[in-house]
């Protein structure tokens, strides 16, 4: 038998060549590597239920949020070897979540997201409430933890209600310091913007009559949903808490705006924070409730979907953020 390499490279080529025309043959195609990447992700919905109540976390989008350049009491060194023990690195992609949360009585959207505020990243918060079976029409209130742009840029687009059924829901505090001039004149220059967001946004809701103030922290109606203050963050900074039997949802808005930072060292504060002591007290607090108490938390700037619970870290010093077990059936988190 003839065994010389170039005999037995010609009966290679013919083996190859043989199963080419066998898979043509049998309908096989070859691989289609040059296929373009579809990009994107799935819509920005997560179910969850707390006793008979089902909650959606909502995506809005994420940005490109500037750690470097905004968070205050963290050195460079620190920040860069906290977000590298997480895998991260600046700029951290922020999420910017909004809660709906079907009491079964009411349905009731906590923040809005930011809407047109924040550019291309965000605004998605309507097309994703959607496709969780939901209707913006369907919405009865809107409760905002704060009027920053992101929470409540997603009210309104192009000065149109986008929740056009709904009352809203704000504090009497928040609602008077970002409404007034003078607040406005002595507060930083890149609060500016803020200031005018606020206004705008509030304006078609306010126009049909459709604002109400929270003057106080307690109940806010016979289903089971609470308002308690955490300002610091800004003047009139709500969180929102929701009692079914022993089980408890804190909607704490802007507590936390990273994990990887302020849930280790809660010191650590945001440029933006109106009273960074105040913040750091209130974050403080209800971190500390949260973890004694088991409460489940929706966190508007961690990881989306935002849903989870709080523990004390290992060495003794801050706490860790558990994400909420993924649960296709959208059941119970405990």
């Amino acid at each position: 038998m003839n065994t010389s390499p170039v005999s037995l490279s010609r009966r290679l080529l013919a083996a190859g060549l043989l199963g080419l025309a066998l898979l043509g043959m049998a309908g096989v195609s070859p691989a289609r590597a040059a296929a373009p990447k579809v990009e994107g992700q799935a819509p920005g919905f997560y179910r969850t239920t707390l006793g008979d109540v089902e909650i959606t976390a909502l995506s809005d989008g994420t940005h490109a949020f500037p750690v470097t350049t905004v968070m205050q009491g963290v050195t460079p060194k620190q920040l860069e070897a906290a977000l590298r023990y997480d895998f991260l690195a600046p700029p951290v992609a922020g999420s910017i979540n909004a809660f709906l949360i079907n009491t079964g009585k009411r349905l009731v959207l906590i923040d809005s997201g930011a809407g047109l505020l924040y550019g291309d990243c965000c605004g998605r918060l309507q097309a994703h409430l959607r496709a969780a079976g939901y209707a913006p029409e369907q919405i009865d209130a809107v409760y905002l933890t704060h009027l920053h742009k992101d929470h409540v840029g997603g009210i309104t687009r192009n000065g149109v209600m986008q929740f056009p059924n709904a009352t809203l829901y704000v504090s009497a505090h928040e609602l008077a310091y970002w409404t007034s001039p003078a607040a406005k004149a002595a507060a930083p220059d890149f609060l500016s913007s803020f200031f005018d967001a606020a206004v705008a946004a509030l304006q078609p809701y306010q126009q049909a009559g459709r604002v109400r103030t929270i003057e106080a922290p307690g109940p806010l109606a016979d289903d089971g949903l609470e308002a308690i203050a955490t300002p610091g963050h800004t003047p009139g900074h709500l969180s929102y808490v929701l009692h079914r039997g022993d089980q408890t949802l804190v909607v704490w808005g802007d507590i936390v705006h990273v994990a990887s930072l302020q849930l280790p060292r809660p010191e650590i504060t945001v440029k933006y924070d109106s009273d960074a002591a105040a913040a750091r007290r209130s974050r403080t607090e209800l971190a500390g409730q949260v973890v004694q108490r088991r409460y489940l938390v929706a966190a508007a700037h961690v990881a989306f979907p935002g849903l989870g619970h709080l523990r004390r870290a290992p060495q003794g010093r801050g706490y860790e953020w558990v994400p909420l077990n993924y649960d296709e059936q959208g059941g119970s988190p405990h």
